[in-house]
């Protein structure tokens, strides 16, 4: 990707926050199965209402306190692999000691120091991700650092903490979340803001996701993996970019987070010249709109009202576009939303959604708007209304001030939505139910550092005369266990290769896949039954994909059933020789005529009798036996 602005000029400070939950048996806090289930095997379910508490210097946190405006019914869903923990019916046992385990491996590939006592920590959440209101984590190390093209980035913070609940159905009045998730173990990885561009935050979040896998203790798969990203820049503010998901889309994200807080402090810098300002009276507009065609105002009005608010020179900036396809007027919506509200009009759009052009022109007129002037409006219940025109006050009044620190969520596209507030210090205090954790200098020199994935590439090149490309394709995959484990089994066996089996795995399954073939069903041990019977010279490399597609069917049948099903069982060497000299008698004149050439058409005609039944290297060397001897060579 090119560079859209002179980062170092705009003074760009970027640093990450890695979530990674952990390969671990059991949960953080208790011994339940880190499995996830589908919502149909649920088996009960309650719910909950959430309020925020005060810290223990009686300070409340001003996220959780936005969030508490919206008075939701938070339902849980169950199973028979989730305990009275999740349900915080019970107190929480102590911390697992396998993932304190891998974190402590983490630790060690980022160069951190440990601390000496783990401390469990509450941190409030009141969105309904946890039964609790609160999130278990734990600091346990800091100071390290990791390599990158542009020079050491620093790693700050480690902590090992336990994963939310997983959301199912947001309903507006209500959230349906899985209890499966809640409790999974993580680590929480903080760089520090040493990150100088978009390119270098992607390398620094492909740098720490290569040394996590390399632990082989990681989950892999859609969300197990989360990245967050700080942004600000010298004249912006600290903004957190929630739930970056696709590590190809860091670059775009900080890009864009960059263009966002450069045209906001753009839009300031004119509004200030026009003498802009917020008008704090909410007017209420309602009876000019008893008569209106449009079917989202008059939907409210049957239980609400229309509220407006004027904002004097604003006129042309609300409507200011901000990142691609949002505009100011959208950072407004954003913060309105959080009252429950839908959305907003204002003038710069307006006449739309059925509004007319008199009743823009009666809407100005009432509010005493100057052609300078812009309106913002809203309808919905009154207590909704009056919250998101209050919100909309505070966001223009910040517009003329200052970009306001934020938690933004990521959307698909590269943009970002208002989320929160920053959370502050006052969120966190200490959890009382579970004891303190020693971490002993004994204890931290046993942690064994894995292999890095990079190095382990480099020995499959050396060990398996492995091409670079293919070598770096299995380290990187799911499969990577399983390769290990075929590789070992099969060590010196003349017909299985290294290639031949990371092409299966990285290669054939992405293309049966994308046939519509269920690999999700295969087990490693269809493998290993495929794989053995190709050692054993029972099925042709060539066979493989089909014998694969059949087990997808039905997993529970052998490879060799599954082989003989097909009619792709060893086939006898005289059976081949036999087809070829009676194909060589019959067709004796192209032979003599195409001469050596005659061997690649005849080849096609070979394989089709006995694709998948035999080698094709066998099938090959004895066609071209066959015809050099026909031909006196």
């Amino acid at each position: 990707m090119s560079e859209k602005f002179d980062y170092r000029e705009l003074g760009l400070m970027c640093g990450l926050e890695i979530h990674q939950q952990l390969d671990s048996k059991q949960k953080l806090f208790c011994r339940c199965p880190t499995q996830i289930r589908d919502t149909s095997e649920s088996n009960y379910e309650f719910f909950r209402y959430l309020r925020p508490t005060a810290s223990e210097m009686g300070e409340t946190d001003r996220a959780a306190l936005e969030q508490s405006k919206l008075r939701r019914k938070y339902i849980y869903k169950g199973y028979d692999s989730t305990c009275l923990v999740e349900n915080d019916d019970e107190p929480p046992t102590e911390v697992n000691r396998e993932a304190l385990d891998i974190a402590m491996s983490i630790t060690k590939l980022l160069n951190m120091l440990p601390v000496d006592q783990i401390h469990i920590m509450r941190k409030i959440v009141v969105d309904g991700s946890n039964t609790s209101g609160f999130q278990r984590t734990a600091f346990l190390a800091k100071d390290g650092y990791l390599d990158t093209s542009e020079g050491p980035v620093g790693v700050g913070v480690l902590c090992l903490e336990e994963e939310a609940c997983q959301k199912i159905e947001d309903k507006g009045d209500s959230i349906i979340y899985s209890l499966d998730r809640l409790g999974i173990p993580l680590v929480e990885i903080g760089t520090d803001p040493d990150i100088i561009s978009p390119a270098h935050a992607r390398e620094t979040a492909q740098q720490i996701g290569m040394l996590l896998r390399s632990t082989g203790k990681v989950k892999r798969g859609l969300g197990t993996i989360r990245q967050d990203v700080n942004i600000s820049i010298a004249k912006g503010s600290r903004v957190e970019l929630k739930g970056v998901q696709a590590l190809d889309m860091i670059e775009t994200m900080v890009e864009r987070e960059v263009e966002r807080q450069v045209n906001l402090l753009a839009i300031r810098d004119v509004l200030l010249e026009r003498n802009a300002s917020v008008c704090d009276t909410i007017f209420d507009v309602t009876d000019l709109f008893k008569e209106t065609k449009s079917k989202v105002i008059s939907k409210s009005l049957k239980k609400g009202k229309v509220l407006a608010v004027l904002l004097p020179g604003f006129a042309g900036y609300v409507g200011r576009e901000v990142q691609p396809g949002r505009r100011l007027g959208t950072e407004f919506s954003d913060r309105a939303k959080t009252s429950g509200v839908g959305g907003i009009f204002h003038t710069d759009e307006l006449p739309n959604y059925g509004i007319t052009d008199d009743e823009v022109q009666a809407l100005r007129e009432t509010l005493g708007a100057g052609v300078n002037d812009a309106v913002v409006m809203v309808a919905d219940r009154e207590k909704r209304a009056r919250g998101a025109m209050e919100s909309v006050i505070i966001r223009a009044r910040e517009t003329l001030e200052f970009v306001p620190e934020e938690t933004r969520r990521a959307l698909p596209d590269g943009n970002s939505s208002y989320l929160r507030p920053l959370p502050g210090a006052a969120r966190m205090y200490p959890e009382t139910d579970v004891p303190q954790v020693d971490i002993s200098a004994d204890y931290f020199e046993s942690i064994e550092i894995p292999e890095l994935l990079t190095e382990r590439a480099k020995r499959f090149v050396s060990d398996y005369s492995l091409h670079k490309e293919l070598a770096e394709k299995i380290v990187y995959s799911t499969h990577l266990p399983l390769f290990e484990q075929l590789m070992q089994e099969l060590e010196g066996n003349q017909n299985i290769t290294a290639t031949l089996v990371v092409r299966t795995l990285t290669g054939t399954l992405p293309e049966l896949k994308r046939d519509g073939v269920q690999i999700d069903k295969l087990q490693d041990s269809n493998f290993a039954d495929v794989f053995s019977l190709v050692a054993a010279g029972e099925l042709a490399k060539e066979g493989i994909d089909d014998v694969l597609r059949e087990l997808a069917k039905k997993p529970s049948i052998t490879a060799k059933d599954a082989a003989e099903k097909l009619g792709l069982g060893g086939i006898d060497t005289a059976q081949i020789e036999n087809f070829i000299d009676n194909m060589i008698t019959e067709r004796q004149d192209f032979i003599k005529e195409k001469g050596p050439g005659a061997i690649g058409p005849l080849m096609g005609v070979v394989m089709g009798e006995f694709r998948g039944k035999a080698d094709g290297k066998l099938l090959s060397d004895l066609l071209k036996q066959k015809v050099n001897i026909y031909l006196g060579k």
